[in-house]
């Protein structure tokens, strides 16, 4: 089955009024809360709009929020249903449905319709939690949760309010149930219901001082299943719950609260987009549009490699799941793996042809494996890096390079019949094969010539894209490229530093940098993320420390307390910068990866190059969950060195006294 795009189609996404460009210059909307989230706190007069989305097993929450200049609250709740597919049953066809102020109950105050509200404060944590007061006629707090169910279809917003005037007061939400049925013919499972129904209506009486909550449910079923039964209280600690043990694997901890914040922030969007299809747990992009499906680039290359790190058992599964379902269309024919594969496994799209999707699945199946540490896993992934590692061997030109139709941004800039993306992947996913291979016992030949054929990849991308571009000593992206690129990045996220200088000088130069980062090409004003991410890491591992922090902290400050908030996002104009999953999944491999220099090198090994920043006298990550263990890595500062721990279960299994940019290797010996 052919789709559109993974990125051509509009988004159903609805701004609500927000316009997000690259030239806004308002900065720090949002402040730090000791709670560890992000806190607005709203001043009177100025009118501000905003979405994010928040994801559970079976359902997506879009939110488009917003406070006008009167202080009232708007919200504007678009909710995907991934698992109620509809027809055609492609890319793009998960059930989604909007709810405007039209199914919320009224609430009445002394019988009466309130009235005056005034946002006061708006915050963010894997919950968004609103608080708003009322004048008339009685001082009324309201506190608004809103979240997705962890594991149901469905949106709860609870509202608790509580009495801040001296008498006691009456509240009322009223009983408010709006129901839309889908076309049934337009359902691959038939007709769906979709309700919005206040869960807990009535009057209730409020001495001074106390509190109440009502519950909303946004719901979506297929006809032939019950009402679910729902309790909110329940649901409402379980997200909690989540949210909590995201935040507490794979901790970060530097001097600069909002690069920690970030990091942990993007743990959560990353995390929480993992669905429960009939093809198995699906991480997915997300935005409105990618959902119950998989992408060789967003998964494979970005996402899986970061699982085994944070350890959560679902984000491993997903990543195993996915490696699974692009080995079924392995064939003797050496023809292509379809870029994604999408409607819960059922089919696939390769509207675009091979972007290079052979070098990210390798690239990606390889490094998952080493830092998941578990051979029975690498055992069952190895023939599918083995024969992506064969196809892109068959797709190298006279020139040495890796062939491909294109690149993952799929026609939108030109990528010539090679492009520097699917070579760079390839050569790492050679490196890391060549290692996966030896802790699997396999044939000392073939990995002798994964070694041989990323030495020769490796001088031949000096060969054939290095160049002089816009007078930076630098890569062309391909063949006849005269403009400079983001993705001239690559190579530097993959260890190959043989032209770092003048990319580095290239990256940041006004050619390409903006306040969002990088341009996807000198002189546009496009801009993906995902370059940016891949930058900050590579520069850092790189050794240019002070210039890559300087332009990750402002880059993390943009992102996690300006004013599109609170995480990496995909593009901009397309898409309005959609929080996509899988750039958060990148934002936390530049801490790890890139900041740390943590490269897998074996089932129970990796090699650590720590980058502490001058003026830092330390730095941690704690709980990591990788190579088949749970460890903390602690860099100290000492004179002009750095003293690097290695703890596992409360023994120091690594303690090396290192130079600025010294490799250490770690491993582990039960």
């Amino acid at each position: 089955m052919r789709t559109p795009s993974r990125h051509s189609c509009k988004p159903a996404l609805v701004l609500a009024g927000l316009l997000l460009t690259p030239f806004l210059q308002a900065q720090d909307r949002w402040t730090l809360d000791p709670s560890g989230g992000i806190l607005w706190t709203v001043q009177p007069g100025a009118a501000h709009h905003d979405h994010i989305e928040m994801s559970g097993r079976r359902v997506s929450y879009i939110l488009n929020y917003g406070v006008e200049a009167d202080g009232h609250l708007t919200l504007r709740r678009q909710i995907v249903f991934p698992l109620l597919r509809t027809i055609p049953n492609d890319t793009h066809a998960s059930l989604i449905y909007t709810f405007g102020e039209d199914a919320m109950p009224r609430l009445l105050i002394e019988g009466r319709e309130a009235s005056g509200e005034s946002t006061l404060s708006i915050h963010h944590q894997g919950i968004m939690t609103v608080r708003s007061a009322y004048s008339r006629p009685r001082k009324i707090l309201l506190t608004r949760t809103l979240f997705p169910s962890t594991t149901g279809q469905f949106v709860l917003e609870r509202l608790t309010l509580k009495n801040e005037s001296a008498q006691s007061v009456k509240v009322e939400l009223e009983r408010t149930e709006k129901t839309a049925r889908t076309n049934p013919e337009r359902g691959v499972y038939g007709e769906y219901v979709i309700e919005s129904r206040t869960l807990d209506a009535g009057e209730r009486s409020l001495k001074p001082g106390e509190s109440t909550t009502f519950t909303v449910a946004f719901t979506g079923r297929k006809a032939s299943d019950p009402e679910p039964r729902i309790d909110p209280a329940a649901e409402e600690n379980a997200r909690r719950q989540l949210v909590a043990s995201y935040l507490s694997q794979l901790v970060l901890e530097t001097p600069d609260p909002v690069l920690n914040t970030a990091f942990g922030f993007a743990k959560i969007r990353t995390t929480e987009s993992i669905y429960e299809t009939k093809g198995g747990l699906m991480h997915g992009p997300g935005g409105g549009s990618y959902y119950a499906a998989i992408w060789a680039n967003d998964q494979a290359e970005y996402a899986d490699p970061f699982f085994p790190f944070l350890g959560d058992p679902a984000g491993n599964e997903s990543a195993i799941n996915s490696f699974r379902l692009f080995a079924r269309y392995m064939n003797p024919d050496y023809k292509p793996i379809p870029s994604s594969i999408i409607a819960e496994g059922a089919s696939y799209w390769n509207g675009a042809g091979d972007r290079g999707d052979m070098a990210m699945i390798a690239y990606g199946a390889a490094r998952f494996a080493l830092a998941y540490g578990d051979r029975k896993t690498a055992e069952e992934l190895w023939p599918l890096i083995e024969w992506s590692l064969e196809y892109c061997n068959r797709k190298v030109n006279e020139d040495g390079v890796v062939a491909s139709d294109s690149d993952e941004l799929e026609g939108r800039f030109p990528a010539g019949k090679a492009n520097l993306n699917t070579s760079s992947l390839y050569y790492d996913a050679l490196n890391s094969a060549a290692m996966l291979g030896r802790d699997l016992d396999r044939d000392k030949a073939l990995l002798a010539s994964y070694e041989e054929r990323a030495r020769l990849i490796r001088a031949a991308i000096g060969n054939y894209f290095g160049a002089n571009v816009e007078g930076f000593e630098t890569y062309r992206y391909y063949d006849g490229n005269t403009v400079l690129r983001a993705w001239i990045c690559t190579p530097l996220a993959m260890g190959i530093f043989d032209r770092s200088k003048g990319t580095i000088e290239a990256l940041f130069s006004p050619r390409l940098w903006t306040q969002d980062g990088l341009a996807s090409q000198a002189g546009d004003k496009t801009f993906w993320d995902r370059a940016t991410l891949y930058a900050l890491r590579g520069v850092l591992a790189a050794g240019e420390t002070q210039r890559a922090m300087s332009f990750l902290s402002n880059y993390s400050k943009r992102r996690l307390l300006g004013e599109h908030v609170p995480y990496p996002v995909e593009a901009w104009p397309e898409g309005g910068q959609r929080h996509l999953a899988a750039e958060s999944a990148l934002y936390c491999r530049v801490y790890t990866e890139g900041l740390f220099g943590i490269r897998p090198s074996g089932l129970r090994a990796f090699t650590l190059t720590p980058r502490l920043p001058a003026g830092w006298l330390g730095m941690q990550l704690k709980n990591v969950r990788a190579f088949g263990h749970s460890f903390d890595i602690r860099v100290k500062r000492e004179g002009e060195k750095q003293r690097v721990d290695v703890v596992s279960g409360g023994r120091m299994i690594f303690s090396r006294l290192l130079s600025g940019g010294e490799a250490a290797s770690v491993e582990f010996t039960e």
